[in-house]
C-alpha cells in the first residue's frame, strides 16, 4: 500500500513539474513547436482545458495552470492524509 502511495505521490509530482515547464515554454517563442513543447501540450492541454471552462483569462493571463497545480497540491494532500488514515 505504500508502495501505491509513493507512486501516486511521485506522478502527481511529475506532473505539477510537467506544468509548470509548460508554462514557462510561452514565455519562449517556438518553444512549444519543439518535441518537448508538442509532447507537453499533449499532456497538459486537456487537463488545463478543464478549468479555462469556468476560469476565463485575463488580459492575456490565464490563470487557469495556477488553479491545476492547486487542485494538484489538494490531491497530493488528500492523498496523503487518506493513506495515514488506511494505514494507521
Amino acid at each position: 500500500m505504500v508502495q501505491l502511495y509513493q507512486l501516486l505521490d511521485t506522478a502527481l509530482m511529475v506532473y505539477s513539474f510537467a506544468l509548470i515547464v509548460y508554462i514557462f515554454m510561452s514565455w519562449f517563442p517556438g518553444a512549444r513547436e519543439s518535441s518537448i513543447g508538442s509532447f507537453l501540450t499533449k499532456i497538459c492541454e486537456p487537463y488545463l482545458e478543464q478549468f479555462r471552462k469556468f476560469i476565463p483569462s485575463i488580459g492575456m493571463i490565464d490563470f487557469s495552470p495556477i488553479v491545476g497545480i492547486f487542485v494538484i497540491y489538494l490531491a497530493r494532500s488528500g492523498l496523503l492524509e487518506f493513506f495515514r488514515m488506511f494505514l494507521f
